[in-house]
């Protein structure tokens, strides 16, 4: 899927080019710089992360909000009366993802509430506009809920013991979560990013032998990180 979305950034840096290219030799007088040309830096990316392996709530939010206001450049359509309209069709396609995300949310997602009904954690921590540093030594993990709206949320579980496959649930609104992981576990993430994402920089060493760590995540306005940091022996 990622070589996917490579190929089609590369079609549209080659299209770029060549109408650039074709306008300076004469050839074509074809206008880039048209009314609105500046809305295609919303609908480009977010059309193209249609195709990550993640939520697409925030990128169809994306690209709708994109198409009214390029619309709204050409004068096709009125602006106030879609303002107006925008939240609303906003609201709907979240809810309409709230419920369906379940059914639809691939691999991941079925293997994330099968564990969910077998585990259990007491691990709860919030920071709201304020930070938190959340550290695990010596101590089995079996899982957390991370929340960060208008601050930062940090959870190192370098020389915690993780002796199960576990589910972090991560929130941040206007803020930011990081969890630093040992190498000696898989990451697997299911996101909802809403003008918000995650980031997953972990490497396990040991696939076939590793539990897994799943990340499930709703960013709004916000990002979640995941670090790696090799394992420490105890």
């Amino acid at each position: 899927m990622k070589k996917f979305r490579n190929i089609l950034w590369g079609i549209v840096l080659i299209i770029v080019g060549l109408i650039w290219g074709l306008n300076a030799t004469g050839i074509t007088d074809i206008n880039i710089f048209f009314d609105g040309w500046w809305t295609l830096f919303i609908i480009v990316p977010c059309f193209i992360d249609l195709f990550k392996e993640s939520d697409k709530t925030g990128n169809i939010i994306g690209i709708l909000i994109g198409v009214v206001l390029l619309l709204s450049c050409q004068g096709i359509i009125n602006f106030d009366i879609i303002w107006q309209l925008l939240f609303p069709a906003i609201l709907i396609i979240i809810g309409i993802s709230i419920i369906f995300k379940d059914a639809l949310g691939g691999k991941v997602n079925k293997e994330i509430k099968k564990l969910n009904e077998s585990k259990s954690y007491d691990n709860v921590y919030c920071a709201t506009f304020s930070s938190q540093n959340i550290k695990f030594d010596n101590e089995e993990f079996k899982g957390a809920d991370l929340t960060a709206i208008f601050g930062g949320t940090k959870c190192d579980l370098r020389n915690a013991i993780i002796a199960e496959d576990i589910i972090i649930n991560a929130t941040a609104i206007f803020g930011g979560v990081e969890i630093y992981v040992p190498s000696n576990v898989k990451v697997k993430v299911k996101s909802t990013p809403i003008f918000g994402g995650v980031t997953d920089k972990s490497i396990c060493e040991n696939k076939e032998n590793s539990h897994t760590i799943y990340v499930k995540s709703m960013t709004l306005f916000g990002g979640v990180e995941i670090k790696w940091q090799q394992h420490r022996k105890l």
